[in-house]
C-alpha cells in the first residue's frame, strides 16, 4: 500500500558537540548529545556525560535516605 508509509528524508544528524552526519530517518532534523567522536566508549576518555546533575540528584535523595533509616529490632 502506497498511502500507508511515512515519507523517509536523509535526515542530518547534529551532535552537540558539533560534529554533523547524514542518516536515512523519517524526521529530517536530528539532534542528539553524543556521538561516536565525543563518547566516552569511543573517545577513551572517561567522563561524566550528564546533562541533567543526576549524580548530584541522587547523592541528595541517597542522604535523605539515610536520615530516614530505621535500625531493625534484633
Amino acid at each position: 500500500k502506497q498511502t500507508i508509509h511515512p515519507q523517509y528524508f536523509d535526515a542530518q544528524v547534529t551532535c552537540a558537540c558539533g560534529n554533523k552526519f547524514t542518516v536515512g530517518s523519517t524526521a529530517e532534523v536530528i539532534r542528539v548529545e553524543l556521538c561516536s567522536n565525543c563518547h566516552p566508549f569511543y573517545t577513551g576518555e572517561q567522563r561524566f556525560v550528564d546533562s541533567a546533575s543526576r549524580i548530584q540528584k541522587f547523592q541528595k535523595k541517597q542522604e535523605v535516605a539515610k536520615l530516614h533509616v530505621t535500625k531493625k529490632k534484633e
